[in-house]
């Protein structure tokens, strides 16, 4: 299994990301059914195999690694100008996990699973409960 990590540009908060992200397969005409969120990238991942059904796209927010949701499927695409891409098709749920700092970078990179953080309430109680501003606190003094 891998996952990958993406900065989510153009979006400052987790809620903001919720509000707007069932319009976006719209802006090319993709549809892909009600119950999906997709984004576009140029590249198709090579590890596709190890993705597809198994891994999560991570996404940075305003410099914080928040949130993840599950990659269905990975289907090729063509842009507006005729070339190809990826379109990138997760659940619909975002599922928040523990903050954790992340610097800048460009386009999508792989994340290995040992790497990606935990879900904020990862079933064992020991991140249930909290406020995420606590959690993010915590995670920048890395107690978390």
């Amino acid at each position: 299994m891998m996952h990958m990590i993406k900065l989510c540009v153009g979006v400052a908060t987790l809620e903001e990301l919720e509000s707007y992200r069932s319009e976006r397969a719209h802006w090319w005409g993709a549809d892909y059914g009600e119950d999906v969120h997709v984004h576009r990238t140029r590249t198709m991942p090579k590890r596709r195999e190890e993705i597809e059904g198994q891994g999560s796209i991570y996404w940075v927010i305003a410099g914080v690694l928040r949130c993840r949701q599950p990659i269905l499927r990975l289907a090729p695409a063509i842009d507006q100008n005729g070339l190809a891409c990826c379109d990138i098709i997760m659940a619909p749920d975002l599922i928040r996990t523990v903050p954790r700092p992340k610097s800048a970078f460009q386009g999508w990179r792989y994340l290995d699973p040992k790497e990606a953080p935990p879900d904020l309430d990862g079933g064992d109680g020991r991140h249930s409960g909290g406020s995420v501003e606590i959690a993010e606190e915590l995670a920048r003094l890395g107690l978390l």
